[in-house]
Protein backbone atom coordinates (compact mmCIF):
# COMPACT_ATOMS: atom_id res chain seq x y z
CA UNK A 1 0.00 0.00 0.00
CA UNK A 2 1.54 3.38 -0.89
CA UNK A 3 2.05 6.32 1.51
CA UNK A 4 -0.64 9.07 1.75
CA UNK A 5 0.41 12.21 0.19
CA UNK A 6 1.45 14.61 2.80
CA UNK A 7 -0.89 17.24 4.49
CA UNK A 8 -0.01 20.94 4.78
CA UNK A 9 0.85 21.52 8.80
CA UNK A 10 1.05 24.34 10.16
CA UNK A 11 3.09 25.50 13.63
CA UNK A 12 1.23 24.30 16.88
CA UNK A 13 1.35 27.32 18.75
CA UNK A 14 -2.00 28.73 17.54
CA UNK A 15 -5.07 28.67 15.76
CA UNK A 16 -6.10 30.84 12.98
CA UNK A 17 -10.21 31.12 14.25
CA UNK A 18 -12.20 33.11 11.76
CA UNK A 19 -15.66 32.46 13.80
CA UNK A 20 -16.64 30.76 16.82
CA UNK A 21 -19.95 29.29 17.17
CA UNK A 22 -21.09 27.90 20.83
CA UNK A 23 -23.98 26.09 19.78
CA UNK A 24 -26.02 24.75 16.68
CA UNK A 25 -27.75 21.76 15.84
CA UNK A 26 -26.57 22.29 11.48
CA UNK A 27 -22.96 21.11 11.88
CA UNK A 28 -23.65 17.98 12.83
CA UNK A 29 -25.11 15.19 15.36
CA UNK A 30 -26.65 16.73 18.32
CA UNK A 31 -25.64 19.79 19.51
CA UNK A 32 -22.18 20.96 19.07
CA UNK A 33 -19.71 23.49 18.88
CA UNK A 34 -18.58 24.68 15.54
CA UNK A 35 -15.17 26.13 14.78
CA UNK A 36 -14.53 27.70 11.20
CA UNK A 37 -10.55 28.24 10.82
CA UNK A 38 -9.23 30.74 8.57
CA UNK A 39 -6.98 29.45 5.19
CA UNK A 40 -8.01 27.00 2.98
CA UNK A 41 -4.80 25.90 0.11
CA UNK A 42 -7.50 23.07 -1.36
CA UNK A 43 -10.11 26.22 -2.46
CA UNK A 44 -12.73 24.14 -4.24
CA UNK A 45 -14.60 26.28 -7.27
CA UNK A 46 -17.97 27.37 -5.61
CA UNK A 47 -16.90 27.15 -2.28
CA UNK A 48 -19.47 28.12 0.31
CA UNK A 49 -16.49 30.32 1.80
CA UNK A 50 -14.19 31.98 0.06
CA UNK A 51 -13.79 34.69 2.38
CA UNK A 52 -12.04 31.94 4.51
CA UNK A 53 -9.30 30.51 1.56
CA UNK A 54 -6.80 33.27 2.41
CA UNK A 55 -4.56 33.15 5.18
CA UNK A 56 -5.09 36.84 6.60
CA UNK A 57 -7.55 37.35 8.93
CA UNK A 58 -9.11 35.08 11.69
CA UNK A 59 -8.36 35.61 15.64
CA UNK A 60 -4.80 33.87 16.74
CA UNK A 61 -6.19 31.46 19.49
CA UNK A 62 -3.42 29.03 21.39
CA UNK A 63 -5.19 25.73 21.47
CA UNK A 64 -5.27 24.79 24.79
CA UNK A 65 -8.03 27.92 25.44
CA UNK A 66 -9.61 27.59 22.27
CA UNK A 67 -10.17 24.03 23.90
CA UNK A 68 -11.58 25.20 26.83
CA UNK A 69 -14.01 27.91 24.95
CA UNK A 70 -14.97 24.63 23.56
CA UNK A 71 -15.94 22.57 26.23
CA UNK A 72 -17.03 25.74 28.60
CA UNK A 73 -19.74 25.62 25.73
CA UNK A 74 -21.10 22.88 27.46
CA UNK A 75 -22.45 20.80 24.07
CA UNK A 76 -22.09 17.02 22.78
CA UNK A 77 -18.72 18.02 20.87
CA UNK A 78 -16.70 19.77 18.29
CA UNK A 79 -16.94 20.34 14.60
CA UNK A 80 -13.85 21.57 12.74
CA UNK A 81 -14.78 23.42 9.50
CA UNK A 82 -13.17 25.84 7.25
CA UNK A 83 -10.94 27.18 5.46
CA UNK A 84 -9.75 23.85 5.68
CA UNK A 85 -9.04 22.32 9.01
CA UNK A 86 -5.78 20.21 7.90
CA UNK A 87 -3.85 22.77 7.14
CA UNK A 88 -3.79 23.59 10.98
CA UNK A 89 -3.46 20.15 11.66
CA UNK A 90 -0.54 20.28 14.54
CA UNK A 91 -2.81 23.57 16.50
CA UNK A 92 -5.89 21.52 16.01
CA UNK A 93 -4.72 18.20 16.96
CA UNK A 94 -4.20 19.79 20.30
CA UNK A 95 -7.66 21.18 20.30
CA UNK A 96 -9.18 17.97 19.38
CA UNK A 97 -7.20 15.93 21.81
CA UNK A 98 -8.27 17.95 25.07
CA UNK A 99 -11.94 17.87 23.69
CA UNK A 100 -12.00 14.34 23.44
CA UNK A 101 -10.51 13.63 26.26
CA UNK A 102 -12.89 15.04 28.29
CA UNK A 103 -15.46 13.45 26.74
CA UNK A 104 -16.96 14.88 23.71
CA UNK A 105 -16.63 13.88 20.37
CA UNK A 106 -15.09 15.57 17.71
CA UNK A 107 -16.06 15.98 13.91
CA UNK A 108 -13.99 17.08 11.22
CA UNK A 109 -14.26 18.01 7.19
CA UNK A 110 -11.12 17.49 5.27
CA UNK A 111 -10.97 18.17 1.84
CA UNK A 112 -9.23 15.38 0.60
CA UNK A 113 -10.68 11.97 -0.68
CA UNK A 114 -11.66 9.12 1.40
CA UNK A 115 -9.25 7.00 0.07
CA UNK A 116 -6.11 8.84 1.75
CA UNK A 117 -8.10 9.51 5.21
CA UNK A 118 -9.39 5.79 5.47
CA UNK A 119 -6.08 4.61 3.83
CA UNK A 120 -3.50 6.01 6.40
CA UNK A 121 -5.45 5.17 9.53
CA UNK A 122 -6.20 1.70 8.77
CA UNK A 123 -2.61 1.50 8.51
CA UNK A 124 -1.71 3.29 11.19
CA UNK A 125 0.81 5.00 9.97
CA UNK A 126 3.10 8.06 11.60
CA UNK A 127 1.12 10.70 9.47
CA UNK A 128 -2.29 9.88 10.70
CA UNK A 129 -1.41 9.55 13.97
CA UNK A 130 -0.45 13.35 13.67
CA UNK A 131 -3.88 14.68 12.02
CA UNK A 132 -6.23 16.82 14.02
CA UNK A 133 -8.37 13.71 16.42
CA UNK A 134 -8.51 10.77 16.13
CA UNK A 135 -12.01 12.21 14.91
CA UNK A 136 -14.68 10.06 15.77
CA UNK A 137 -16.48 11.29 12.58
CA UNK A 138 -14.91 12.81 8.75
CA UNK A 139 -16.69 14.11 6.15
CA UNK A 140 -14.21 13.59 3.58
CA UNK A 141 -13.91 14.68 0.05
CA UNK A 142 -13.51 18.25 -1.72
CA UNK A 143 -17.03 20.36 -2.40
CA UNK A 144 -18.17 20.14 -6.15
CA UNK A 145 -20.39 22.45 -7.21
CA UNK A 146 -21.79 20.33 -9.93
CA UNK A 147 -22.93 17.40 -7.77
CA UNK A 148 -24.93 19.65 -4.56
CA UNK A 149 -26.40 17.08 -2.40
CA UNK A 150 -30.46 18.03 -1.21
CA UNK A 151 -30.40 14.78 0.28
CA UNK A 152 -28.30 14.52 3.37
CA UNK A 153 -27.74 16.65 6.05
CA UNK A 154 -24.18 18.54 6.81
CA UNK A 155 -22.52 17.68 3.46
CA UNK A 156 -22.46 20.37 0.19
CA UNK A 157 -22.17 17.69 -2.75
CA UNK A 158 -22.80 13.93 -3.50
CA UNK A 159 -18.58 12.98 -3.66
CA UNK A 160 -18.21 14.05 -0.09
CA UNK A 161 -17.98 10.94 2.51
CA UNK A 162 -19.21 10.04 5.90
CA UNK A 163 -16.17 7.94 7.05
CA UNK A 164 -16.56 6.61 10.67
CA UNK A 165 -13.31 6.07 12.95
CA UNK A 166 -14.71 5.16 16.41
CA UNK A 167 -18.08 3.49 17.92
CA UNK A 168 -19.82 7.13 18.65
CA UNK A 169 -22.04 7.17 16.43
CA UNK A 170 -22.74 3.43 15.55
CA UNK A 171 -26.01 3.80 14.01
CA UNK A 172 -25.04 7.09 12.05
CA UNK A 173 -24.77 6.27 8.64
CA UNK A 174 -28.20 4.29 8.68
CA UNK A 175 -30.05 7.64 10.32
CA UNK A 176 -28.81 10.04 7.31
CA UNK A 177 -31.67 9.41 5.11
CA UNK A 178 -34.08 10.57 8.26
CA UNK A 179 -31.64 13.33 9.70
CA UNK A 180 -33.05 16.82 8.65
CA UNK A 181 -30.55 19.25 7.19
CA UNK A 182 -31.30 22.64 9.07
CA UNK A 183 -29.99 26.25 8.28
CA UNK A 184 -29.63 28.55 11.48
CA UNK A 185 -29.84 32.35 10.89
CA UNK A 186 -28.07 34.26 13.99
CA UNK A 187 -29.36 38.15 14.19
CA UNK A 188 -26.82 40.06 16.98
CA UNK A 189 -27.81 42.69 18.71
CA UNK A 190 -25.88 44.81 16.12
CA UNK A 191 -28.02 43.27 13.90
CA UNK A 192 -25.34 41.17 11.93
CA UNK A 193 -26.62 38.25 10.49
CA UNK A 194 -24.65 35.46 10.57
CA UNK A 195 -25.87 32.09 8.62
CA UNK A 196 -24.80 28.54 9.04
CA UNK A 197 -26.00 24.60 7.72
CA UNK A 198 -27.60 24.31 4.88
CA UNK A 199 -30.55 25.35 2.27
CA UNK A 200 -31.14 25.61 -1.32
CA UNK A 201 -31.46 29.58 -2.11
CA UNK A 202 -34.93 29.98 -2.59
CA UNK A 203 -35.43 28.19 1.04
CA UNK A 204 -33.45 30.74 2.34
CA UNK A 205 -34.96 33.74 0.12
CA UNK A 206 -38.23 33.05 2.07
CA UNK A 207 -36.82 32.18 5.32
CA UNK A 208 -34.91 35.59 5.20
CA UNK A 209 -38.40 37.49 3.57
CA UNK A 210 -40.06 36.06 7.00
CA UNK A 211 -37.57 37.66 9.17
CA UNK A 212 -37.87 41.17 7.62
CA UNK A 213 -41.53 40.80 7.95
CA UNK A 214 -41.48 39.83 11.13
CA UNK A 215 -38.43 42.41 12.14
CA UNK A 216 -41.22 45.28 10.78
Amino acid sequence: MSEPPAIPRGPAETVALARFLAATRAEGPGERTAIWVQGCAIRCPGCFNPHLWGSRGGEQVAPHELARRVLDAGTDGLTLLGGEPFDQAAALARVAAEVGAAGRSVMTYPGNPRSLWAGGVAAGRPAAAARPAPPDLLVAGPFQADRIDIRRPWVGSTNQEFVLLGDRFPDLLDELPVNPDRVEITVDPAGRVAVNGWADPDALDELLAGLRASHR
